[in-house]
């Protein structure tokens, strides 16, 4: 026996008690973590859920079939402007669909020559794309990948007329204050661009065309 328990014989050593802290941490944290994951998930469902109604209204008319892959090539004459806006630097937003409207990509508005870029590069994008289905529909000899690659050029010339919102009112908008302002070569390549890109979507729907018998 040492002097110490001599001394202080009811002596009891204090042992440090449950760290509290700690465990509360060890349980909570995988919650914190879950709860983290399922908002970041829910946000991409609900920043991708006009895609999946659009699909669904889509294939009301068409079938699914043909609704997956006409969604396929909105997204991608929509990713054309987001990836040339994104270039530009101009900010863009992810695209969004608007069930049988089409879709949008909101962007920060920049000079009337990044402007028309931007809007000629959605349908040249899409163009590519629609002949993407065309090639692939002449290798599996499939109307159905063709009547997509025309709907594709059909889709991406319409958005060439030269009104209001759709991309061709942007371009001659864009074309004139670029031609007023003081800037004709460029107005002039634009519109080369336009006309170009019009007359390639154009030879895309007589080239894709599928006749239909009737009886």
């Amino acid at each position: 026996m040492s002097q110490d328990d001599l001394d202080y014989p009811n002596y009891d050593p204090i042992r440090p008690g449950p760290n509290w802290g700690a465990r509360i941490r060890k349980l909570v944290g995988p919650i914190v973590a879950g709860a983290v994951a399922l908002a970041k998930w829910t946000f991409v469902l609900v920043k991708f859920s006009s895609i999946f109604i659009a699909v669904a209204a889509y294939a009301l008319i068409w079938g699914w079939t043909f609704a997956f892959g006409l969604v396929f090539l909105i997204l991608w004459h929509e990713l054309g402007h987001y990836l040339e806006a994104r270039r530009e630097g101009l900010g863009p937003k992810l695209p969004v669909f608007v069930p049988l409207l089409g879709a949008y990509v909101k962007y920060t508005r920049g000079n009337p020559w990044q402007t028309a870029r931007v809007a000629l590069a959605g349908p040249i994008i899409g163009g590519v794309a629609s002949l993407a289905f065309l090639l692939a529909g002449e290798a599996q000899s499939s109307n159905l990948l063709r009547a997509l690659a025309y709907f594709g050029f059909f889709l991406n010339l319409f958005n060439l007329v030269p009104f209001g919102p759709l991309d061709g009112g942007q371009v001659w908008r864009a074309a004139r204050y670029l031609r007023v302002g003081g800037a004709p070569g460029k107005s002039q390549l634009v519109y080369v661009l336009y006309f170009t890109t019009a007359i390639a979507l154009a030879l895309g729907m007589w080239a894709s065309h599928v006749h239909q018998h009737r009886l």
